[in-house]
C-alpha cells in the first residue's frame, strides 16, 4: 500500500524537524516517484521550515515553486514568510508581503503583526510601529494585550513614557486586561522614568488583583531605590510592609 499525501507530509515535516533538510527532500522524491503529488501542505511544510533555518532566499524560492505548482499561497505561507522576513531584518520585503496579502483580500495574524512590531522597537523605529498598528486597525484587526504590552514597552525603552501611559489608558477603554508581564512592563517602565509615585499605584494595584508578579522582587527594589531618592522612605516601607502582608515577598 502505497502511503497518501497526507502521510508523507507528516513524515516530511518530522524530518525537517529532526533530521535536516536533505532527508526531507529524499522523502519528496520518494513521493514523487511513487506518483503521490504534492499539495498545498507539502508547500507550506516547506516554506516554514527553510524560515525557521533562517534561510529566507530558499523560503522565497519554494513559495514560487507552490505557486508554479499551481497552489495559491494562503493566510499560512504569507505570516510564515512575514515572520521570516522581520526575523532576519527585510522589513521592505515583509510589507512587500503584506501588501500582497492585502490585494488578495488575506490578513496577517496578530502574531505575525506583534512580530513585526518587536522588530520596529528593536531597531528603534518607534513612529513606524505606531503607524503599523494604526494601519492594522483600519483594517479590522483588534490590536490584543501583547500588542499593547509591546508598544508600552517599546515607548518606555524610547524614553516616550506620557505615549506608553496613553496606550495604559486605552488598553482600560477598551476592556483588555493586562496580564502579569504587561504590568510589571509598566511598573519598571514607570520607575526608570522617574514617575515612581505612578508605579506605586500600578504596583498595589497589581497586589490588589491578587496577581504574583514574575519580576515582583526587582520590581520592589527598583521602587524603593526611587522613593529613597526622591525623600518618601515612609512610603517606600509602607509599601514593602504591604507587600509582605500579602505574601508577594521571598
Amino acid at each position: 500500500m502505497v502511503p497518501d499525501v497526507v502521510t508523507y507530509n507528516t513524515l516530511i515535516d518530522g524530518c525537517f524537524e529532526h533530521q535536516g533538510s536533505a532527508a526531507a527532500f529524499k522523502l519528496v522524491e520518494e513521493m514523487k516517484s511513487r506518483g503521490v503529488k504534492e499539495n498545498a501542505v507539502t508547500h507550506n511544510i516547506m516554506v516554514k521550515s527553510f524560515c525557521k533555518e533562517g534561510n529566507i532566499d530558499e523560503a522565497s524560492n519554494a513559495m514560487a515553486k507552490m505557486t508554479e505548482s499551481g497552489f495559491s499561497p494562503d493566510c499560512f505561507t504569507y505570516n510564515t514568510m512575514i515572520n521570516g522576513y522581520c526575523k532576519a531584518g527585510k522589513m521592505a520585503e515583509a510589507f512587500k508581503m503584506m501588501d500582497e496579502m492585502g490585494r488578495k483580500g488575506l490578513k496577517t495574524d496578530t502574531f505575525t503583526l506583534n512580530s513585526i512590531l518587536h522588530t520596529f522597537f528593536l531597531e528603534k523605529k518607534l513612529e513606524d510601529a505606531y503607524n503599523l498598528t494604526m494601519n492594522a486597525r483600519k483594517r479590522g484587526y483588534i490590536l490584543d494585550e501583547v500588542t499593547y504590552g509591546t508598544l508600552i514597552m517599546g515607548y518606555f525603552k524610547g524614553e516616550q513614557a506620557d505615549r506608553a501611559l496613553k496606550l495604559w489608558e486605552e488598553m482600560k477603554v477598551k476592556r483588555i486586561v493586562p496580564t502579569v508581564v504587561t504590568y510589571n512592563t509598566i511598573i519598571r517602565g514607570l520607575c526608570l522614568s522617574g514617575k515612581t509615585d505612578h508605579a506605586v499605584d500600578k504596583l498595589n494595584e497589581l497586589l490588589e488583583k491578587g496577581l504574583v508578579p514574575d519580576e515582583a522582587t526587582s520590581n520592589i527594589i527598583i521602587l524603593l531605590r526611587g522613593l529613597c531618592r526622591e525623600g518618601m522612605l515612609e512610603k517606600g516601607l509602607t509599601l514593602f510592609n504591604t507587600w509582605i502582608s500579602k505574601g508577594k515577598a521571598h
